[in-house]
């Protein structure tokens, strides 16, 4: 199996995340205004939301891409793969 592509670039938007979490948790141990604590969990659910985006573009645009040009076989299971996991938001 390849490497796989690196994600690093998602590190300070991952820290971000984690502070934003560290910020829920103190507001709920503050007994901070329901209202306000919701809107920060809304902050980091974004934050989150557009890392799971560049991260699977990166696969994408890396992992499918090789894999096309490999084997179409295994372009087939990573496509399904993918589509599972989109599924199990639902």
């Amino acid at each position: 199996m390849a490497h796989p592509p690196s994600h690093s670039a998602q590190l300070p938007a991952l820290n971000r995340a984690a502070g934003q979490i560290e910020a829920v948790k103190r507001m709920v141990a503050d007994e901070r205004y329901c209202i306000d604590i919701l809107t920060q969990l809304r902050a980091a659910r974004s934050a989150l939301k557009s890392i799971e985006l560049a991260v699977l573009e990166t696969h994408m645009q890396s992992c499918l891409k090789r894999s096309a040009s490999e084997n179409e076989t295994q372009q087939a299971a990573q496509i399904a793969e993918i589509m599972t996991l989109l599924k199990k938001y639902e």
